[in-house]
């Protein structure tokens, strides 16, 4: 039976490696966040996370190893590990040095930020695929979009969601063809683009990209369709196309982030998921702003 790590376990952890650290500097708070790892703050440096079980660990050391990865590689930074070793018999930890920032969720990106997430993007489809498979990086089939659309359909009835929603929708993918799952190009992808997994700095430049445990090697339009839950459509289009990526790639992209703010959501009200209601309106509502290809498909029909 897999137990948490207690505060006792923690204190007396963060107290063997940070043994050299003034006392202030090794006071332990647990953070209150969803994610599969127990994870506390250590004075003002540091980040601790402990994986629960053996198969979190697992994806514990290879997120570990994919981050000093990509980190070699990628213009913006990624968090970098101060010490890593076992809590407990085949359960890991990482002692993160904190990024400095503010989540993307709490403010608007500007243009500097968009420019450093574009970057993110080209940088993720460049890495070479056979390094991401040496970590051991898995590969996940694209989805395919017309399978959502039924869920999605039903989900919509049941949000109580507008019938123009759906009806621009499919103007899209009549006017813009969305790139098919066959046609999609395998590229590492961060697979978690929230707006809690992205730090800004008070300039609006991105200071950190988080949480790096579900990365795949799979389809590029789920790192653009979440950034659109993070940012909203449009921005996330923008730095989709400074990123290299055509229209295809974007409606693919809007396909999927709006069929899945749709079930969420449905979801959420049907009780049978316990997300935050506020922001999963706010993320259906991000997902579905007007953006210009919107507009092309509406002048079209």
């Amino acid at each position: 039976m897999t137990r948490p790590p207690s505060a006792d376990t923690v204190r007396r952890l963060v107290d063997r490696v940070l043994a050299g650290d003034p006392e202030e500097e090794r006071r332990i708070e647990p953070v209150h966040e969803g994610g599969e790892h127990a994870t506390w703050r250590v004075g003002d440096r540091y980040v601790l996370r402990l994986a629960p079980d053996r198969a979190a660990s697992a994806r514990q050391r290879r997120e570990a190893a994919l981050r000093e990865a990509v980190a070699a590689k990628l213009s913006v930074p990624v968090p970098r590990s101060a010490a890593t070793g076992e809590w407990d018999e085949g359960r890991t930890y990482t002692l993160d040095l904190a990024p400095a920032g503010e989540s993307a969720e709490q403010r608007p990106v500007p243009a500097a930020g968009e420019r450093d997430l574009a970057a993110l993007l080209s940088g993720l489809a460049d890495f070479p695929v056979r390094e991401a498979e040496a970590l051991g990086v898995p590969r996940t089939a694209p989805r395919q979009v017309t399978a959502l659309w039924t869920g999605a359909e039903r989900a919509r009835d049941a949000v109580r969601g507008r019938e123009a929603e759906f009806a621009a929708l499919r103007r899209l993918e009549t006017v813009c063809p969305a790139t098919p799952a066959a046609g999609t190009p395998t590229a590492l992808v961060h697979h978690d683009l929230k707006g809690e997994h992205l730090l800004l700095t008070p300039a609006g430049r991105v200071s950190g990209v988080l949480d790096w445990t579900d990365a795949v090697l799979g389809d590029p339009a789920e790192d653009i369709a979440g950034l659109a839950l993070s940012i909203g459509a449009t921005a996330a289009l923008r730095v989709a196309a400074n990123a290299g990526y055509g229209t295809g790639m974007c409606a693919r992209a809007l396909q999927l982030v709006r069929c899945d703010t749709l079930v969420r959501l449905a979801a959420r009200l049907a009780g049978v998921d316990d997300g935050p209601l506020p922001l999963l309106r706010t993320q259906r509502a991000r997902a579905w702003e007007t953006t210009p290809l919107d507009e092309s498909a509406a002048a079209v029909s």
